[in-house]
């Protein structure tokens, strides 16, 4: 196991760049951008950062010459042969070939595209421009590099047992939480922790933690990289960039009524099992579900990303009986700021009326909040999306408003099309 405090005093980063791997990426990124390639591969799309955490100045604490540093490093990997392999010859939710030839030969010549990096007071705006498949890959690395270098700012003022110690603090603060869910009878969590993690090393200690402590309640892990190397089952479906792109591209309100399931009945050609699982929350969950064709009903389940997450699970419930279904046959993945008090919760909540799963992200993977002076390592919400398809902008709803982005006149169009009256608004912790 490695000791992280004494590679973190050594300092030697030129054998820890933060992005290791093509695949150091969640695994649903890999899934819909064989969807984008095979589907919409001439869209031409723009990435931005947005840092929802405004109090933390990025450009004050990250060196940009150590950002573009990390950021050109990004951009001279390509897939090795083994990651090839592991893509190609194994078996994911129980099916073989899950990415056909033509995308692994076009994945296999892959390099990411050029960015925009500029200061802007006490912030970074970091930019990626062009076609849709390759642009949409920049995502999670691009905040695992500013995520782990703000880590590596903070703990490159401190010593070496000041190190240890901290460390030692954030192990132990893990270890309590699993020792909270052991007792939890049926469990299944997966780490979603890639996009906002403290350190890759760091997201591997988690997930051997969760492996040895849960056993067979840890399903798994969205980082593909740790999953290929500490053979866990690679987790994740699809996200809110598919519809926010698809229905940027429509012309029509008609057009843009239909677009989130344009969206998933050209993934329902795609895959079956576990992957037929519906996000419905970009544009708002009732609305959603309220007009979806009845075939969605038969789908696996429904992954509740914002909002008050047990009203998600009670109207998804409710649509499931009104379409003729037994909720008791289907899957609710909780998602959205998770700790082990609100899983505890929502488990003794809905197990045995649904089947439940939980994706555990950054309070998982960056949970550091009390353990320095100035909590100088709490986790923040920094994000980077979709904002612009074809030269249209972008928008998302989401159940919570604090989450909305877009343009405003367009979000007001966006609530008019898909019905969406008044929300409660909810904080944006991570």
């Amino acid at each position: 196991m490695v000791d992280i405090a004494t590679r973190v005093w050594n300092h030697k980063w030129k054998i820890d760049p933060i992005v290791r791997s093509l695949i150091d990426t969640d695994f649903y990124k890999l899934l819909m951008c064989q969807s984008v390639f095979r589907n919409r591969p001439e869209t031409r799309v723009t990435f931005s950062l947005i840092n929802r955490s405004t109090h933390v100045p990025l450009a004050k604490l990250v060196d940009e010459g150590e950002l573009r540093e990390q950021l050109d490093h990004i951009r001279s990997l390509s897939l090795r042969r083994g990651e090839s392999t592991w893509m190609r010859g194994n078996t994911f939710y129980g099916k073989r070939q899950m990415f056909t030839p033509a995308f692994m030969d076009w994945f296999e010549n892959l390099r990411l595209p050029p960015y925009h990096l500029e200061r802007v007071g006490d912030q970074y705006e970091l930019t990626f421009e062009g076609s849709w498949p390759e642009v949409m890959l920049w995502e999670i690395p691009a905040l695992s590099v500013l995520m782990e270098l703000r880590s590596r700012a903070v703990l490159g003022t401190m010593g070496k047992f000041e190190l240890q110690v901290l460390y030692a603090r954030a192990m132990t603060k893990l270890w309590e939480k699993i020792e909270h869910l052991r007792p939890l009878d049926g469990l299944r969590v997966a780490d979603f922790g890639t996009r906002r993690r403290h350190s890759f090393l760091w997201q591997d200690w988690c997930v051997q933690a969760m492996g040895e402590g849960l056993g067979n309640s840890f399903v798994g892990t969205s980082n593909c990289l740790i999953a290929k190397n500490r053979d866990v089952e690679a987790i994740g479906t699809n996200a809110h960039e598919l519809p926010m792109v698809y229905s940027a591209l429509a012309e029509t309100d008609g057009a843009l009524a239909q677009a989130p399931y344009d969206v998933l009945s050209d993934w329902h050609e795609e895959h079956d099992g576990n992957l037929r699982i519906i996000l419905p929350d970009t544009y708002g969950t009732e609305g959603f579900l309220k007009n979806a064709p009845d075939w969605l009903a038969g789908w696996t389940g429904i992954r509740i990303d914002s909002g008050d997450p047990a009203t998600g699970a009670e109207t998804a419930i409710n649509w499931w009986k009104s379409r003729g279904e037994d909720p008791k046959d289907k899957l609710i993945i909780f998602s959205d700021g998770l700790d082990v008090e609100k899983i505890a919760e929502l488990h003794a909540q809905f197990q045995g009326r649904v089947r439940v799963s939980f994706g555990w992200g950054t309070m998982l993977t960056n949970d550091f909040k009390g353990l320095t002076q100035g909590d100088r390592l709490a986790p923040f919400s920094l994000v980077c999306k979709a904002v612009s398809a074809n030269g249209q902008p972008t928008v998302k709803l989401s159940d919570n408003p604090n989450k909305a982005m877009g343009p405003d006149a367009e979000i007001e169009r966006y609530k008019r099309v898909f019905g969406v009256g008044e929300q409660v608004r909810s904080e944006v912790v991570v």
